[in-house]
């Protein structure tokens, strides 16, 4: 659904220019709270965020059949909000589209706030409204979790081919009716969300499997793992006498209902005080969470990633996507404009002058992912940073204030 140049007029372009740019700029403040504290990983999360990113690229290179002569593939809103939170998806989507403008040609330079706007903010807003609303009415499982991610990934799609449509009415350069865009878009597009569900179901259910903790939609649902610290008796001076055990009451009787009170210590409350001398002794710490490493999750998709990107990408569909093919049977690519990165090494996903095609598109591939792990992850660190460093100068203001 990557937009062209020339599809939209300039007035229109600008316009969505400035929501995507305003979208991104609340995306970034929101994107500190979700890649900040230790909720999901603290620190862990930028690099996570940014490994989300690569693998939306890579998995967009994967087009899929749904109709004759028309394919689809992933947009990634609904899978990159509900791993990371819906303020982080925005910008991982912006990052993949920026990286696919600039290098690949992918998508018009001059519509990157119509793509942005489209394919970054409608799919992750829509999708993440509908996933919570769905996950509060589901039982509180993980099952539920893929299956709201299913449905919200479902409705995604054509969302965005509606609110094209209406980008479209407003600002569109070919003369052809809203109405047979409409209906064009909405239809091969509920096809193409079947195919988003399936793998952001696939893709949510297989990680909450292993690492529920690193999926923002299961907040809640699971227990963090914590450290449990057995506690440690004092020694007992050397030559004093051991304590007799306490006798059992013989008023109590075996057959003793459960609410009456015990009068022996071990069935005492463990909140209430023992008689005994060892209860001077300090209580054992609470139980500390539990950081596992993310490096086995990271490695791991990072190599799904470069195997879909530089192997699997070679059998994809070649037929055009839905937006492509729509506009040629309705001739809005009569309006089409060259590409500003048109002479890119890496234009139309192959490396120039490599006439290997598998090679050649499979090094484009792996480059693409690369590039877009590299930008990704270091967005994502800044944007953590600053929200460090804010939390800081808090902190620092109050105690100056308490002082």
């Amino acid at each position: 659904m990557h937009v062209p140049d020339g599809f939209i007029n300039a007035p229109v372009s600008v316009a969505t220019g400035v929501v995507a740019a305003a979208a991104v700029a609340v995306s970034l403040r929101g994107a500190r709270r979700e890649l900040g504290g230790d909720g999901l990983g603290g620190e862990r999360t930028a690099p996570l965020a940014g490994l989300v990113a690569a693998f939306i690229f890579a998995v967009q290179m994967l087009n899929f059949p749904v109709a004759a002569g028309t394919s689809g593939h992933l947009l990634g809103g609904a899978l990159a909000a509900i791993l990371v939170g819906p303020c982080t998806a925005v910008l991982c989507v912006s990052v993949v589209l920026l990286m696919q403008g600039v290098l690949f040609a992918d998508g018009g330079l001059t519509a990157l706030g119509v793509n942005i706007t489209d394919m970054a903010v409608t799919t992750t807003v829509v999708a993440y409204l509908i996933f919570r609303g769905l996950v509060k009415v589901l039982p509180r499982k993980r099952r539920s979790v893929t299956i709201a991610s299913f449905v919200s990934a479902l409705v995604s799609v054509p969302a965005a081919a509606l609110v094209f449509t209406l980008i479209y009415a407003l600002g569109g350069t070919a003369d052809v009716s809203t109405g047979k865009v409409l209906t064009a878009m909405v239809g091969v597009h509920v096809l193409i969300g079947i195919g988003e569900a399936a793998i952001t179901a696939l893709t949510v259910g297989a990680v909450i499997a292993v690492r529920p903790d690193l999926v923002h939609g299961a907040r809640g649902l699971s227990k963090p793992l914590e450290l449990k610290v057995a506690p440690v008796a004092a020694p007992a001076a050397p030559g004093a006498p051991r304590p007799e055990p306490a006798a059992a009451p013989a008023a109590v009787s075996e057959a003793a209902p459960a609410s009456a009170p015990a009068a022996v210590s071990e069935a005492a409350p463990a909140s209430a005080p023992a008689a005994t001398a060892d209860t001077t002794e300090p209580q054992a710490p609470a139980p500390a969470p539990a950081h596992r490493s993310t490096k086995r999750v990271w490695l791991a998709g990072v190599a799904a990633a470069l195997v879909c990107a530089g192997g699997i990408s070679y059998y994809a569909s070649a037929s055009p996507d839905g937006l492509e093919k729509v506009a040629h049977d309705q001739g809005i690519d009569k309006q089409e404009k060259d590409h500003a990165a048109k002479d890119s090494p890496l234009a139309d996903y192959s490396v120039k002058d490599i006439a290997n095609a598998r090679l050649s598109g499979g090094l484009a591939g792996v480059i693409g992912v690369g590039a877009t792990l590299a930008v990704g992850t270091g967005v994502f660190v800044v944007v953590r940073r600053r929200n460090g460093a804010a939390e800081t100068a808090r902190t620092d203001e109050r105690t100056a204030e308490r002082v």
